[in-house]
């Protein structure tokens, strides 16, 4: 097998392709797919995701153990003990470890070559095919769904199964989404699905819960106007909706939808840099470079490396918990909470605080918490910058490509005036998204900082995926 080289590293890609014929495929569209038929291919992926994420596994023990990655599900578009049990998990893992690779030039891939945008499709989809395997055996063997002694082979087996055959539908759902038959891809579109499907079920659900209050709805909405028609004291109804604890509460639905707003100014703002064309006199345009310049990629990355340490720690500590070096990692407790929860170790300083009350009670570790998150998100989302080859260079490249260049400014020196902006708006949007996230977290929205803002940011680039399509259907320019 004949491997190509790039300054003296092996182009891993070329290592993928004795394999292609036996790694599930998408084909590509043969001809232009219609707006109609990519909104139904687009619903078709959600309702089997959403059916998916409804279907019990066959086989589990209900052990009735703490959900180790509670706080991930959402993020990872999972839900416990059913079909989608590992979500995305194994096509993020996946797409990070191609990012990674390209980082490191042991992968490069000119996607004017077709056979270079087959092979990293391809690896692509063999590291989450892996990835997928290695969760699933990694999950029932460690007792995940029950005792595998009391399980047996039969039914660990089965598991085994029934996680890789789901893993590998979203897996090729993603591949179907992102080949051009729907809108965007399976990733942000799961994510946003499973948090939209949270928000709106906590807020109005009719589930009825007998408390030593009397009945209640889990609801927030619904048991807002309950509480206010069953009390005969107005104020202690309005107060009890708003801040009932245990369940669903009105500040809650408030602190979400406040979120949702200021995530979608934020998705506004922008510089608009003026531009010319270099070939027809007089026709200019606008190059926009908005404040989350990263976009969510940033905040997915750091929320996955923290998960994924903490969650090694708990498992470790189960299992370990003398060790010396496994109780610097952490040590942890489910007392004062109804879930576990770090008490000491790194994993205490790294773990997102319960609500705003830490700064009184843990100003410390509250502030290590805050300059963590904010340094590192805004690390991150410069480093994107480079890793997604979104640069002042590629820009100008691009520019240069369309025949177009900035305003007033010669070529060779678009890159730049590009680097006044584009370095500093990765900063900025990185800084921004973490203040953002950690002050939802505080103020108790449903779900996650993080999965509210991922899920309000997904949800915008759909707004303007619909946009820019219904424009082409009308003959419409539009400029994103």
């Amino acid at each position: 097998m004949t491997c190509k080289c790039n300054n003296n590293l092996v182009n891993c890609l070329y290592i993928v392709r004795p394999l292609l014929p036996f790694i599930p495929d998408v084909r590509s569209p043969s001809r232009q797919v219609t707006f109609q038929e990519k909104f139904v291919w687009t619903t078709l992926a959600i309702l089997i995701y959403m059916v998916a994420s409804q279907v019990p596994l066959f086989g589990i023990i209900n052990s009735g153990a703490s959900d180790p990655f509670y706080w991930m599900r959402m993020m990872m578009a999972s839900n416990r003990g059913t079909l989608m049990d590992l979500g995305i998990s194994p096509v993020v893992s996946a797409s990070m470890i191609m990012q990674f690779l390209g980082m490191l030039e042991l992968t490069k891939v000119d996607y004017s070559v077709k056979e270079d945008k087959i092979l990293h499709g391809a690896a692509s989809r063999l590291i989450s095919m892996i990835m997928t395997v290695g969760q699933a055996i990694a999950q029932v063997l460690t007792g995940f769904y029950g005792d595998p002694k009391k399980l047996g082979w039969t039914y660990c087996i089965l598991l085994i199964v029934q996680l890789i055959f789901s893993g590998i539908i979203i897996i090729l759902l993603d591949e179907l989404l992102q080949k051009g038959y729907g809108l965007g891809n399976g990733v942000n579109l799961f994510i946003a699905a499973n948090v939209c499907e949270n928000i709106v079920w906590r807020a109005f659900s009719p589930k009825v819960f007998f408390t030593g209050r009397g009945i209640e709805f889990e609801g927030s909405v619904i048991a807002f106007f309950h509480l206010l028609f069953v009390r005969t004291n107005k104020f202690a109804a309005l107060y009890e909706a708003f801040f009932r604890q245990n369940l669903p509460n009105m500040f809650s639905f408030v602190s979400t939808i406040l979120l949702f707003a200021v995530v979608i100014y934020l998705q506004g703002l922008r510089v608009e840099l003026k531009t010319e064309s270099t070939q027809v006199r007089g026709q200019t345009g606008m190059y926009p470079i908005k404040l989350l310049y990263s976009s969510t990629m940033p905040i997915i990355v750091q929320n996955y490396v923290v998960s994924h340490i903490c969650t090694a720690s708990r498992f470790l500590y189960r299992r370990f918990p003398t060790n010396a070096l496994v109780r610097m990692l952490g040590i942890w407790s489910s007392e004062g909470s109804s879930r576990t929860h770090p008490i000491k170790g790194l994993c205490y300083y790294i773990f997102p605080p319960e609500s705003v009350f830490d700064f009184s009670k843990r100003p410390f570790y509250f502030l290590f918490y805050v300059i963590l998150t904010v340094v590192s998100c805004a690390v991150l989302s410069r480093a994107w910058v480079d890793v997604s080859d979104n640069t002042p260079a590629s820009v100008a490249s691009q520019l240069k490509k369309n025949k177009m260049t900035l305003k007033g400014v010669r070529d060779i020196n678009n890159v730049s005036v590009l680097s006044k902006y584009i370095p500093t708006a990765a900063l900025l949007g990185g800084c921004f998204t973490s203040l953002v996230v950690l002050a939802s977290n505080l103020f108790d929205t449903i779900g996650s900082g993080t999965n509210i803002f991922l899920a309000t940011s997904i949800v915008h680039q759909y707004l303007e995926l619909f946009a820019k399509e219904s424009a082409k259907k009308q003959g419409l320019s539009y400029i994103d």
